[in-house]
């Protein structure tokens, strides 16, 4: 007997002419499919096969091309079901069973809306009413690619349930349960998002040749992993070392370990949390961190407590340039210091270590709390929470890990293509807060992840997204806001077709870039879909800002969707939140008074007003003028002076 005989035959049977028939990943069970809308669906056989897709009696049929795939489009169906679809062919079938007709969305951005139910306010409320058999979630795994790819590697479709719906976007289930319960029909979320990813990972390559700022980018994308790794050490040995193309020696590095080597070249950094959101996206290796302290002279000649927080990553700690420890430590790390370990005045700190231990995946940072990071002895206790700078090794080994940020179109490639052209009603999409330090280039950024996504999909379909909340300090219009310039940059993108926008400031937490309630987020998106997409009576939504007039020492400025006039929403009644300028361009606060559907802005300070600004802050806090149906009033400014990310591009 050929021995050889098995093996070979095992071999056919793999390559594509004995592929049997398939669905795409996406049509499984429980699928919704978009109404009133030509129905793709495709897949894959032996190439040249005939296969034959049936659904709620229709049917339709396709050769698939030579790499095996094929596409079958079936006529528009009404809300309904349950169906079954079977794809058949000679090399088998493929069935989708429990298959609704009703409405798609796709939900994507970056973490806000990848925050699940059972994160957001009232979830065990939520959990016990969420029996809406209606509603299906499909969430795209996390993956990068560097070209296209043709079909999801995992997912399928969940209904909802109290078993389930904690996992589901909670931004988008609250938009589905209004829909469902106001329409009457199945809701599908088709969820693809990643937290902290920024706008230029979403578009694809050919959308971003149509950029004349990221056309550089994407004529020189990579073409494979080691590629993409050097490209992304390059960007960063950039953005520390403020050139490229200067890589550090391990004699360079030693330098670091000096008594008076100065850090103030660094990055400023929070102690704590992983090195990947402190703009280091994926570096793994060995890193620096040091800062100055100043010890007074009483607690020089004494034994002292030095305590670091958390990091289980073999260590080396240097005071003034000695090595006072090393090794790996678990839990706080508490070190005893000799008396004269320190000096009157001020010393140099500093910690070298790598990647967490127990929990490999967490990369460079420290973990615990700032109560964890002082210096004590018997004078007293200096606390050590603030005041770091941070400094990655280039010369000794480090890797990059497969991080969503790494380089443009990685994420478009893996997570948005596999679905074109699954039919959708519109999309829903939360992002910005990555792109608030480019908030001026995200004016062009932002439309173009819009007509590029429609462009794929052969359709203008409706666009909603949300302005980005309150989050961080309270500033006033002179020292400038990122936050305020993206909230801009999306109120701009408003100017395309088929887009609306939900303003959530009064729902944000300047504490937490992570608000929990995404109730109101997901009914103010509803608001807008069931108004321009159903047909529905209801509010507009939020006034934007219309135009501004000059009466003397006063401005008075109208409002978009503010008919039915304007209100005050909090316990002080009268309207904050205003700032005025005159030609010296300087802000000073200012007093507005509500007038209808419009407002009338003061200040002693101005006599000819020229400006008006209104929650030009990252956390307008203060703002408090809302409609009359009860929506805040979207932030914004009168003028177009140069903000403070202009200069700011995607590289």
């Amino acid at each position: 007997m050929n021995r050889l005989l098995p093996f070979a035959l095992f071999i056919l049977f793999l390559s594509p002419a004995f592929a049997q028939v398939r669905l795409a990943r996406l049509f499984s069970d429980h699928v919704v499919l978009q109404r009133q809308q030509v129905i793709p669906v495709w897949g894959w056989a032996k190439p040249g096969e005939t296969v034959r897709v049936t659904l709620a009696g229709q049917t339709g049929q396709a050769k698939a091309d030579a790499s095996g795939k094929w596409t079958v489009r079936l006529t528009p169906l009404e809300a309904g079901g349950p169906h079954e679809l079977v794809a058949s062919a000679k090399s088998g079938q493929a069935k989708a069973a429990d298959v609704l007709i009703g409405e798609v969305w796709l939900c994507s951005g970056q973490s806000n809306m990848e925050w699940p139910v059972k994160q957001a306010d009232n979830y065990e409320n939520e959990k016990r009413n969420a029996s809406f058999g209606q509603i299906r979630h499909f969430r795209v795994e996390h993956e990068l690619a560097l070209t296209p790819e043709t079909d999801l590697k995992t997912g399928d479709w969940k209904v909802c349930s109290p078993e389930t719906v904690g996992d589901f976007t909670a931004v988008g289930f609250f938009f589905a349960r209004e829909l469902t319960q106001k329409l009457g029909v199945p809701v599908g979320l088709l969820h693809s998002s990643w937290g902290g990813s920024q706008a230029e990972g979403w578009i694809s390559k050919e959308g971003m040749l149509t950029n004349n700022d990221l056309r550089p980018m994407a004529q020189t994308l990579p073409t494979n992993w080691q590629q993409a790794d050097s490209l992304v050490d390059y960007k960063l040995r950039k953005q520390l070392l403020k050139e490229g193309s200067l890589t550090p020696t391990v004699a360079d590095e030693a330098r670091y370990l000096t008594a008076n080597f100065d850090i103030s070249g660094w990055r400023a950094s929070d102690p704590f949390g992983q090195w990947d959101w402190k703009g280091m996206s994926g570096f793994r290796g060995t890193g620096f961190m040091a800062r100055q302290i100043e010890i007074p002279a009483a607690m020089v000649g004494t034994t002292t407590t030095l305590a670091l927080a958390e990091n289980d990553s073999p260590n080396e700690i240097y005071i003034n340039g000695q090595r006072v420890a090393e090794g790996t430590l678990t839990g706080v790390r508490k070190l005893t210091l000799p008396a004269n370990t320190w000096k009157p005045g001020t010393n140099l700190l500093m910690i070298k270590f790598g990647n967490a231990v127990r929990l490999p995946w967490f990369g460079l940072g420290l973990q615990g709390s700032p109560n964890d990071l002082y210096v004590a002895g018997e004078q007293g206790k200096i606390s050590l929470a603030n005041g770091w700078r941070i400094m990655p090794s280039f010369a000794e080994t480090h890797t990059y890990t497969r991080f969503m940020n790494n380089l443009a179109t990685g994420l478009y490639n893996a997570m948005i293509h596999p679905l074109v052209p699954f039919g959708i009603r519109g999309a829903l999409w939360y992002q910005g807060e990555t792109n608030a330090g480019r908030a001026y280039q995200y004016r062009q950024t932002f439309p173009l992840v819009i007509t590029d996504w429609r462009k794929k999909w052969g359709y203008a379909f409706p666009f909603y997204f949300v302005q980005l909340s309150s989050y961080g300090a309270n500033q006033n219009s002179n020292q400038g806001s990122n936050w305020a310039e993206l909230r801009e940059a999306q109120t701009l993108t408003l100017s395309l077709p088929q887009t609306g926008m939900a303003v959530t400031t009064d729902v944000g937490n300047p504490n937490d870039i992570h608000p929990t309630n995404k109730q109101d987020v997901g009914h103010r998106l509803a608001v807008i879909a069931l108004k321009q997409d159903y047909g529905q009576a209801g509010p507009d939504g939020s006034p934007l800002y219309q135009s501004l007039r000059v009466d003397g020492n006063k401005a008075i400025v109208s409002f978009q969707y503010a008919n039915q006039g304007l209100m005050t929403k909090d316990k002080y009644g009268y309207v904050r939140g205003f700032e005025m300028a005159g030609d010296d361009k300087v802000f000073h606060p200012a007093q507005a008074q509500i007038q209808g559907s419009t407002v009338v802005v003061s200040s002693p300070q101005i006599a000819k007003p020229v400006a008006v600004r209104y929650g030009w802050a990252d956390a307008p806090v203060d703002a408090n003028l809302f409609s009359i149906d009860g929506f805040p009033v979207s932030p914004f400014r009168t003028d177009a002076w140069p903000g403070i990310t202009e200069k700011n591009k995607f590289e």
